[in-house]
């Protein structure tokens, strides 16, 4: 079983941070790949080294990676995620507009790399051997649930993910985007008696 999953709840300062495409970028390739040189990211992200060394150091500062020691490793500059998930909730940047603001912005960004993703999948699914083509899918459910209700169903399906996040890879394992999300009808559309 691999070690728990580190999780940052982000701070206004922190989701102000993030909500930047390369920074975003960023973060994602050290979370999923592990850590890495500002050139290693460059090269990987199509961009160049002082782009990326400057928006390294903006996640730094805000306490969402760190300068890793590497014996050896001369001048280059190691840098690693401090966190395996972030988690934020809209009710608590009420009083901070930017941030209130950049959950949108991130939440449109995670809308729209799930749509290259999924449409990535929907083009080479043909080329996939026959257990990986009916693997992947999407599935959609209307509820209608309080707002405790969706609470408590994505806490229970976050307890899942972890479990899964945790394991060890079994034979013939590889990675899997999985997007989960409760997108609650406007009252207008869905008041219930």
């Amino acid at each position: 079983m691999a070690d728990e999953l580190s999780h940052v709840h982000l701070t206004g300062r922190q989701i102000r941070v993030l909500a930047h495409p390369l920074r975003i970028r960023l973060l994602a390739r050290l979370r999923g790949d592990g850590p890495a040189t500002a050139t290693q990211l460059a090269d990987t992200l199509s961009t160049n080294t002082g782009a990326t060394s400057y928006h390294l150091r903006q996640l730094a500062e805000a306490g969402l990676v760190v300068e890793e020691e590497r014996p050896g490793s001369g001048r280059q500059r190691w840098w690693r995620a401090v966190h395996d998930m972030s988690s934020w909730q809209r009710s608590d940047y009420a009083d901070d507009p930017d941030a209130a603001a950049a959950v949108v912005w991130l939440e449109t960004f995670q809308v729209n790399r799930f749509v290259e993703l999924a449409e990535t999948w929907q083009h080479g699914v043909s080329r996939e051997s026959a257990a990986w083509r009916d693997t992947g899918g999407i599935s959609d459910y209307l509820l209608t649930l309080s707002p405790a209700q969706v609470r408590r169903l994505l806490d229970e399906l976050d307890e899942v993910v972890e479990r899964y996040a945790r394991a060890d890879p079994e034979p013939g394992a590889r990675r899997v985007d999985f997007y989960m999300a409760a997108l609650p009808k406007p009252s207008s559309e869905s008041e219930v008696s």
